[in-house]
């Protein structure tokens, strides 16, 4: 899941130990049921027993109780404003597109692939070239969106699309964050991934 990632790479980031468990979310488990029983979906943050649901949400939450080292939202309320911004249209735009651009086909197929394009050139104008979306420090808007480098293989394949062609800054980006350990040690490989997504698609495509 793209969102357990960014919990788990910000607590990386914070050198926060804890312990992970997973979810089969074909049959979820009591304790997931019962920490997020509006939702019932994952990531669950459990800190003092007491749970933090939403991944944004989460990222923000561990940033302002660990605060000691790494912080993951600037200090001035404009540039965190600014960086919320981001993070929330990567959150409310990415996934969905790729999805469609995973499972569908035909006009919905070609309209997704697109529209995450119009997304990534929007995101890369963005970057500009800062090293990060946080200029010098990786933040939350870097955060949000590295989990999603695992899928740029599968858009290549299943979208023909070229994204270092079109953005190479972003690539490049995505190149510099899996030099860090929080991301590389976190995120899947991009081959690994595709392989399972494509037979994850077959399984949806029988039902």
């Amino acid at each position: 899941s793209p969102f357990g990632m960014r919990a788990r790479v910000a607590l990386a980031e914070k050198g926060i130990e804890y312990e992970y468990k997973e979810e089969n979310l074909s049959d979820k488990s009591p304790l997931l049921l019962k920490m997020n029983p509006v939702k019932k979906q994952i990531p669950v943050l459990i800190h003092n027993g007491k749970p933090v649901c939403e991944s944004l949400i989460i990222v923000r939450y561990i940033d302002e109780v660990w605060k000691h080292k790494s912080p993951l939202l600037p200090s001035d309320a404009y540039q965190r404003a600014h960086a919320v911004f981001w993070a929330d249209y990567v959150d409310k735009k990415i996934y969905s597109l790729a999805r469609l651009v995973w499972l569908s086909s035909g006009e919905e197929h070609e309209a997704a692939k697109n529209e995450l394009m119009g997304c990534f050139k929007l995101l890369e104008g963005e970057l500009g070239d800062k090293t990060y979306f946080g200029d010098d420090t990786f933040g939350i808007v870097d955060v949000a969106l590295i989990p999603f480098y695992s899928w740029f293989y599968m858009f290549e394949q299943c979208g023909n699309m070229n994204i270092e062609a079109e953005c190479p800054k972003l690539i490049a980006w995505g190149k510099r964050c899996m030099e860090k350990e929080s991301v590389s040690k976190t995120l899947s490989d991009q081959h690994k991934f595709y392989d399972l997504l494509m037979d994850l698609k077959k399984k949806i495509l029988a039902k």
